[in-house]
């Protein structure tokens, strides 16, 4: 197999693309990341990674807060003008006609029309260079209830989640696996009742 040898760069992808809500019921902002993720399942941590310019950075620094809410196909538009245009000019949520809806734990709001909103608290702020990654505690989780179903199982395969990848918005598609699928023991067939 060739390969090419490139300078060293952001290509691990698809990451997500969020919109992170920012600032007060009163003052929302938001502003689109796809450096964010998980960093601990217990306690639930996560972070994201902000450029100190950007108008949000000051709005998290200053309260200590915010909420990663989930994109999705239909968000696409709005996902990419979050991520262009600065809460110093607009306010994103009446310009994209969303909803802001008040949070459990913390004092900025979640976007209605996001499938899945994870509020944080942040503990830490790591300056790393062109961007400070701001570590948070997860205080709270909400979903939207038609994607839970009958078992209580969360099914965000229903909610039709966006991706970002080297420029690109993707819609993300068929299932191809599922944890532990490739160590899974397969059931041996029992012969039929009365052989």
């Amino acid at each position: 197999m060739s390969k090419l040898v490139w300078k060293p760069g952001n290509l691990v992808a698809p990451v997500p693309a969020a919109m992170v809500s920012c600032g007060s019921m009163e003052k929302p902002n938001i502003i689109t990341v796809a450096w964010t993720g998980n960093i601990c399942s217990g306690p639930a941590k996560a972070y994201i990674s902000v450029r100190p310019e950007r108008f949000s950075y000051g709005l998290i620094k200053e309260s200590g807060e915010f909420v990663i809410n989930l994109t999705t196909a239909a968000l696409a538009r709005a996902t990419d003008f979050c991520g262009v245009r600065s809460g110093r000019e607009v306010d994103k949520f009446a310009h994209l006609g969303l909803t802001p809806l008040p949070a459990r734990e913390v004092s900025c709001p979640l976007i209605g029309e996001s499938p899945v909103n994870i509020e944080c608290r942040v503990f830490d702020v790591i300056p790393l260079g062109v961007h400070d990654m701001f570590l948070a505690d997860v205080v709270a989780v909400h979903v939207d209830e038609e994607l839970v179903d009958q078992t209580g199982k969360l099914r965000l395969d229903k909610a039709h989640l966006a991706a970002y990848a080297h420029g690109e918005y993707f819609s993300l598609g068929k299932k191809v696996g599922s944890f532990g699928f490739s160590v899974k023991k397969k059931r041996k067939k029992l012969p039929p009742k009365g052989k």
